[in-house]
C-alpha cells in the first residue's frame, strides 16, 4: 500500500483588545522571536509571523496532532500576553 502525506496550513490573526495600538515597534521583534519560541516548542513549523502594533500575523504548518488548534492558540495568546504584562510594556493590563 503506498503512503500517505498530508499537509496543513493553518493563517491565524488575532488582535488586541479594543484593537489599541499597545505593541510598541521598538518591541515588535522582541515579541515575534518570543512568539515563534511558543510556536516551535509545540511542534510546529511557523513559515510566517508579523506583529502589528494592534494585530498579530501567524502562519505555520500544522504538523503535530498532539495538540489540538485551539489549544496552540490558546498557548500562543497567553504566553504572549503573560511576557508583555511581565515586560511592563503597557501602563495597564495586556490582553489580546
Amino acid at each position: 500500500m503506498p503512503n500517505t502525506y498530508s499537509q496543513i496550513y493553518i493563517q491565524i490573526v488575532f488582535c488586541v483588545k479594543g484593537r489599541e495600538n499597545l505593541i510598541p515597534s521598538s518591541h515588535r521583534i522582541e515579541l515575534e522571536k518570543y512568539i515563534a519560541g511558543i510556536v516551535n516548542n509545540r511542534k510546529q513549523k511557523l513559515l510566517a509571523l508579523y506583529a502589528n502594533p494592534d494585530h498579530i500575523h501567524l502562519l505555520f504548518s500544522f504538523q503535530n496532532l498532539d495538540k489540538s488548534l485551539s489549544e496552540i492558540v490558546r498557548d500562543i495568546k497567553a504566553g504572549s500576553s503573560k511576557f508583555i504584562n511581565e515586560s511592563h510594556w503597557c501602563n495597564r493590563k495586556f490582553n489580546w
